[in-house]
């Protein structure tokens, strides 16, 4: 089962107690300290094992606690350091404080590792209070003690490419019809509820790994329905293949809603290239269809392939396809961990307004970048934007504000809409 969140405790090791001790050896009556100093603690570190792809081991082990360091001896002996507690997580994990949420660490590379509770020095021994005029220090340390915490983790499945679409759209079709994983697939909606990681290959040189991402609806930013989860998944893959169902009502529309699903969730992931496939071609109805729908698609300025999931139908191509598009996108410069891209403004947030003119406008971060992202001279899409507005509430402070049959409502600056009730 695919567990992408978890919690857990983790303890340092408490460092060694330094040593009070006077030297003793015969015919010497008055020897001097030699209490040694106490052992370091043992760091709890998170370390990527590529090997693992899920949290799931976290649900039965969810403590973990290093060695203390050992006590100093006489002679002047250091205690033993303990050995540092090494806990292994899969690439992709983020990790936050449970407590204040505080972003602590994105761990993605392979053997990258994260010291989420150091480890106590160890005390020193009464030879290092010596001093000039008092020679037999009764004194030592003890060692610092362990840091303890609770940790969110939070794991972001990386994939080269990720399928999104709407529901039954096919996206665990055409991962099952592309590599060895076997995702539940049936015909009705939210088939997939957790997301299915695949590695495709090209031939004996060339791989692709796949997510099928579980479908969107309107809302998922805000947690509607399988919710802002699974989105969060997307942001770490290079290129989304973005598939159509050809027997949809509208698929055009569909492919509006979850780019503006996506925009509102985070406005990099629309950034990211895209290729359309248009699935199902091996029913005549969705046949019929692909050529309009290729028309308005390549005007938009999206690369659309008609495919068939069922049937394999330019399955082939579509993978090397992709594949093509990866070697350019722009490789990443080295750095200790990959940023975590957080939405900068709530979603729900807006703002209504009357200009000079009389016109109501709205405005606000997300509202606005889902209005550029609405393909207005398409009615499917107006009818999701509409949809969209009474989703986040929009609707209804207009009526409190006191708009009127007629008004003109004013999204940003660009885009005019007539209110009618």
């Amino acid at each position: 089962m695919f567990v992408d969140e978890a919690e857990i405790y983790v303890r340092s090791g408490k460092g060694g107690d330094g040593m009070m001790h006077f030297h003793r050896e015969k015919y010497v009556s008055r020897g001097g300290p030699d209490g040694g100093d106490g052992g370091r603690g043992g760091d709890l570190i998170l370390k990527v094992d590529r090997r693992l792809n899920t949290l799931a081991q976290f649900r039965h082990i969810s403590h973990f606690i290093a060695e203390d360091g050992q006590n100093g001896g006489s002679n002047n002996m250091t205690g033993r350091s303990a050995e540092d507690k090494i806990v292994l997580v899969p690439a992709g994990t983020i990790v936050r404080d449970a407590v204040t949420n505080d972003l602590i660490g994105d761990l993605v590379n392979e053997g990258q590792e994260l010291i989420v509770a150091r480890g106590g020095r160890g005390g020193r021994g009464n030879t290092h209070f010596v001093t000039p005029s008092y020679q037999a220090p009764r004194v030592a340390e003890k060692g610092a003690p362990a840091e303890e915490r609770r940790l969110k983790l939070e794991l972001k499945l990386i994939a080269d490419v990720g399928i999104v679409g709407v529901p039954n759209a096919g996206k665990s079709s055409f991962l099952a019809a592309v590599t060895n994983a076997r995702p539940k697939i049936a015909d009705y909606p939210f088939t997939t509820i957790e997301p299915n990681l695949g590695v495709a290959e090209l031939d004996l040189d060339h791989t692709l790994v796949l997510s099928d991402i579980p479908g969107l609806i309107e809302g998922a930013h805000m947690g509607v329905g399988l919710g802002d989860s699974f989105l969060r998944h997307i942001q770490r893959t290079k290129v989304i293949l973005h598939l159509l169902d050809g027997l949809a009502e509208d698929p055009i529309a569909d492919f509006d809603q979850t780019n503006q699903e996506m925009a509102l969730f985070d406005e990099k992931l629309i950034e990211k290239p895209q290729l359309v496939a248009f699935n199902k071609m091996d029913i005549p109805e969705a046949a019929e269809r692909w050529p309009e729908v290729e028309k308005f698609l390549k005007r938009k300025g999206y690369q659309a392939m008609p495919i068939s999931a069922a049937t394999g139908q330019n399955v082939r191509d579509v993978l090397w396809k992709l594949y093509e598009m990866l070697q350019n996108v722009p490789e990443e410069l080295p750095t200790e961990s990959l940023p975590v891209y957080l939405p900068k403004e709530d979603p729900r947030k807006f703002e209504i307004t009357k200009d000079a003119e009389g016109d109501w406008v709205v405005r606000g971060v997300s509202i606005e970048r889902a209005a550029k992202m609405t393909f207005w001279e398409h009615s499917g899409s107006v009818r999701r934007f509409q949809t969209l507005l009474r989703t986040l509430g929009i609707e209804d402070a207009l009526r409190e504000a006191g708009v009127q049959n007629g008004d003109t409502v004013m999204i940003g600056n660009d885009f005019e809409m007539e209110w009618i009730e």
